[in-house]
């Protein structure tokens, strides 16, 4: 096997988000340098708590964890305890982390682990708002021709908004950060609601979870939990696992389908503030800037899941 690829995991958890880190941290073919957790779902001291306690679920306490920052680049924070419950992570109850909250702010952490690391080596995984990458970016402009890629959860086409009509959360929440993100020139994957929507949680894809003991049921209670509101919402079969997604694509890019297009960020637009407006079709001749995923193996990517977060 190739050399694991190195990430950094930027996250807001969130029950979907607590399942990517699972998959992270099982994954032989991943090494987690770092996580950073960011104002989104909940707000900071709770999303860094959160990634605490699924580490600690994982098995793997040495893991480093960093809070990174407390509110977009512009607006006032809005969070989604309507969807992720009070907690970030409702749906069964975990003692608090005992494992420590490292010193330092998680936006340094980024940049110093880019410039330590062999340029060309790093993955940043976003699975929340893009404050933290954008802040590094805009902080430290050295490092961003030495990330190799960004793997990020947010936007739609098709699918358009889900927190408005018109916007996907995670964009939603900072757009500005977004724009900076989208614009920085680094190769760029996105998973946004149109791919996520097809990888929907079953009771049937939950079945392999009710035989991995602890960490099985922690899953089981989370997506009992997380999936209500989808199944409320859109009368779908079952929850979309979104930021599992990201994790997935690093370890097998071959089950997903996308296109290489232009993406722009809505910023100014009191209607459409937050929307990725993806070129799908090329009617423009904007250049194309991100890989837009549209397509799953949705079998493909349940069974990575389980088979992976099974040896936890």
């Amino acid at each position: 096997m190739a050399h694991p690829r190195k990430i950094i995991i930027d996250t807001d958890p969130g029950q979907d988000d607590a399942v990517a880190i699972l998959l992270a941290l099982a994954a032989p073919e991943i090494d987690v340098l770092g996580i950073t957790a960011v104002a989104g779902n909940v707000p900071v001291a709770l999303t860094a708590k959160n990634v605490r306690k699924v580490c600690e679920v994982a098995g793997c306490p040495d893991v480093l964890v960093f809070a990174g920052c407390d509110g977009p680049m512009v607006q006032p924070l809005v969070t989604a305890e309507h969807v992720h419950g009070a907690t970030g992570l409702d749906g069964i109850e975990l003692p608090d982390p005992t494992m420590p909250l490292q010193d330092g702010h998680g936006v340094d952490f980024i940049i110093e682990t880019i410039r330590n690391e062999p340029s060309g080596t790093v993955t940043l995984c976003p699975l929340g708002p893009l404050t933290n990458i954008a802040t590094a970016f805009e902080k430290a402009p050295d490092i961003v021709e030495r990330v190799q890629e960004i793997v990020l959860m947010g936007g739609a086409y098709f699918e358009v908004g889900n927190i408005t009509p018109a916007a996907e959360f995670n964009i939603y929440v900072d757009p500005e950060a977004a724009d900076i993100v989208f614009k920085s020139s680094v190769k760029i994957t996105v998973m946004p609601l149109d791919v996520t929507h097809k990888a929907l949680v079953t009771q049937a894809r939950l079945e392999p979870f009710k035989s991995m003991g602890h960490v099985g049921d922690v899953v089981i209670g989370w997506m009992d939990f997380f999936e209500r509101f989808d199944i409320e919402k859109y009368g779908s079969a079952g929850g979309p696992l979104h930021d599992p997604t990201v994790i997935a694509y690093v370890i097998d890019p071959d089950m997903f389908k996308g296109r290489f297009i232009n993406v722009e960020i809505e910023t100014k637009s009191e209607l459409t503030r937050g929307m990725t407006v993806a070129d799908w079709w090329g009617v423009t001749d904007r250049a194309p800037n991100a890989m837009f995923i549209g397509d799953v193996d949705a079998d493909a990517f349940f069974a990575l899941l389980t088979k992976n977060i099974g040896t936890l």
